[in-house]
Order: structure tokens, then C-alpha cells, then sequence
């Protein structure tokens, strides 16, 4: 998720405010609060450069194949 958040961040088509929602979202469900997940939460939904920024610390595999797919139905 952390790649579509920032390829659509940097394309234009997602804004801060939807990070900072999925942000909230993962720290209720997850198990253990990282970091970056705080990071997000916090940020200012005008901090956009802040949010992708705090994206990259997300570590994990992407699947390219599901980021294109993504992408291509948020068009």
C-alpha cells in the first residue's frame, strides 16, 4: 500500500488526507505501532511532501502488478 500511496501522491492523483486515513486505519489493526505509521497519523494533511516522505520508511515486497491496478482504477 505504501507504493500506491506514493506513486499516486507524487502523480497527483491521491491526496495527503487519504495517507493519513489508511495511516489510522493500520494503527488500530496492527499489532505493533511502528513508527512511520505514527509519523503519517500526525502529519498534516497539507504536508504532502511530509506524508511521502514518511511513506518511504515503510518497509515490506511490493507487488508492482497490484500498484498498476490500483493506479489504473483511481483513474
Amino acid at each position: 500500500m505504501a507504493e500506491y500511496f506514493i506513486r499516486g501522491l507524487t502523480q497527483g492523483m491521491i491526496d495527503a488526507a487519504e495517507v493519513i486515513a489508511w495511516a489510522d486505519v493500520v494503527i488500530v489493526d496492527a499489532p505493533k505501532t511502528e513508527d512511520w505509521m505514527l509519523e503519517i497519523s500526525s502529519s498534516s494533511p497539507e504536508d504532502r511532501m511530509g506524508v511521502l516522505h514518511h511513506l518511504h520508511a515503510v518497509q515490506g515486497e511490493v507487488d508492482e502488478a497490484a500498484v498498476v491496478a490500483m493506479l489504473a482504477a483511481k483513474k
